[in-house]
């Protein structure tokens, strides 16, 4: 199995990864280099899954505005 760039992968493929990443550092099972690794791969996943995020609230933005860019009754989104 290939391991997916962290430049491809969706919010929730980033999130999972991050998950696993964050609970093999917290268990401090791991080799000292490897550890090292395993926090520069959560760094690029946490800067990838904000993206996404700034992604999705941009859409949303777009879409609560009219073709002016006049607000259209703006509220907060659950979860973003």
């Amino acid at each position: 199995m290939s391991e997916i760039a962290v430049e491809e992968m969706s919010f929730e493929q980033a999130m999972a990864e991050l998950e696993r990443v964050v609970g093999a550092l917290e268990r401090g099972d791991v080799a000292l280099e490897d550890s090292i690794a395993l926090y520069e791969r959560g760094a690029k996943l946490k800067k990838r899954c904000d993206q996404k995020l700034k992604e999705a609230e941009e859409k949303v933005a777009a879409i609560t505005l009219d073709g002016e860019g006049n607000p259209l009754g703006t509220k907060p989104v659950e979860g973003l």
